[in-house]
């Protein structure tokens, strides 16, 4: 029994293995999810900003402006760009995430096998045991029988 106690044992540190790589896999999602919302908003942003200064073509603009209007866009673009390396670099995070929790679920799947593949060795052992047992306690009887008669 203290085999398979420790097997018992191993199974509930890889159930709480799994459930900490879940949790990881889900603050990834999330950080993930938020970085890809922060780059929609710079790129939603620059396409407003071009957009407004679109409509003002008609007007004559003084080259300062102008020129301060390109450095803006230029910097809001190297945002943008930034922001698309955080998002990979946060799908990469997403993804080793994803690996470890199957890796725990493959380990607690496998743990879970062993502990099922010895409760019924256990228990065909312990069932020949018993019938083992009656089988002595049958030919007992029956040689009392014979030595009565």
């Amino acid at each position: 029994m203290s085999v398979l106690s420790a097997l018992i044992v191993a199974v509930e540190i890889a159930s709480r293995k799994r459930d900490e790589a879940r949790h990881v896999l889900q603050e990834a999602l999330a950080v993930q999810q938020a970085a890809q919302a922060q780059l929609h908003q710079l790129q939603d942003y620059a396409r407003e900003t071009e957009q407004r200064w679109g409509m003002q073509e008609d007007t004559r603009v003084q080259p300062e402006v102008m020129y301060h209007h390109y450095q803006f866009m230029d910097r809001l673009g190297h945002a943008a760009g930034l922001q698309t390396g955080v998002v990979g670099d946060q799908a990469a995070r997403v993804e080793n995430a994803r690996h470890g929790l199957m890796d725990a679920e493959r380990r607690l799947a496998s743990l879970r096998k062993v502990v099922e593949q010895r409760r019924r060795e256990l228990e065909q052992a312990q069932a020949r045991m018993e019938q083992k047992q009656t089988d002595e306690r049958a030919a007992m009887q029956y040689s009392r029988r014979v030595q009565d008669r």
